[in-house]
């Protein structure tokens, strides 16, 4: 009796996925915004999904270029891949989805969700841009136009966290969505068109975003993200066990 009321309190796990080694900065800034709103992060790496883990939601990390072969293309640019971290991932990510998991894709993550789900990628995106920079940037420089829920008729989670129009964003990636994959809308587009944002509406939280919220914890909207996750992560939790409401989207 006790056990079980301490683990209710303790709070969901969020597992974060990410590379076997480095990227230590971006997978503790999730894991502090996680701790933030009440969740415990569990760090997975390559490897891990042959092992036993309980975890109530998920953050798939950026990193590396996903793979082309896992979307049927030829490599167009020069290699920059994670086979092991491509395996870890898919199957954290088929896992979730089984589960009916709160899910957040960051970058990398929203891209092989999007491939999950079949769609593909653009392997590079120099080409594609016309009225904004190339260029790297943690700051929050570029532009995101946020699609209204108005116009899909779907309760979108994006537009419900951020607001109608525009706001502003960072961006860290060469690699970008191309053709949606099934059941995915597009929620956020910069000034050139690209897809800086996927959801499903029919799930309860399956997000994709092309930016690094976790580089941009000093703003609300960004950490709504990880507010809504934990949220989600407990809600979700409690229903398995019996207690609680069940999950509620406000």
């Amino acid at each position: 009796m006790g056990n079980d009321r301490a683990e209710r309190m303790a709070g969901p796990v969020i597992a974060i996925t990410g590379p076997e080694h480095g990227a230590f900065g971006p997978r503790m800034l999730v894991s502090l915004a996680v701790r933030l709103y009440g969740g415990r992060p569990l760090q997975l790496r390559p490897g891990d999904e042959d092992q036993s883990h309980d975890y109530d939601g998920v953050v798939v990390t950026g990193g590396h270029d996903v793979e082309p072969v896992l979307y049927a293309a030829e490599p167009e640019v020069e290699p920059n891949y994670d086979t092991a971290r491509d395996a870890l991932e898919i199957a954290v990510i088929a896992d979730a989805l089984a589960r009916g998991l709160p899910l957040l894709g960051i970058c990398r993550g929203a891209q092989l969700l999007n491939v999950y789900r079949g769609g593909t990628l653009h392997q590079e995106l120099r080409s594609q841009r016309r009225k904004t920079s190339d260029r790297w940037t943690v700051l929050p420089l570029k532009t995101l136009c946020i699609t209204d829920q108005s116009e899909t008729r779907d309760s979108l989670l994006l537009s419900t966290l951020f607001g109608r129009g525009r706001s502003r964003i960072n961006s860290l990636h060469n690699q970008g969505i191309d053709r949606i994959g099934d059941g995915l809308k597009v929620t956020g587009r910069d000034l050139d068109g690209i897809v800086q944002a996927v959801e499903d509406p029919s799930e309860t939280f399956l997000i994709g975003v092309q930016w690094h919220p976790e580089f941009l914890l000093y703003l609300k909207n960004q950490r709504a993200l990880f507010c809504e996750l934990v949220k989600r992560a407990r809600l979700h939790s409690q229903q398995l066990r019996g207690i609680g409401d069940r999950p509620r989207f406000t």
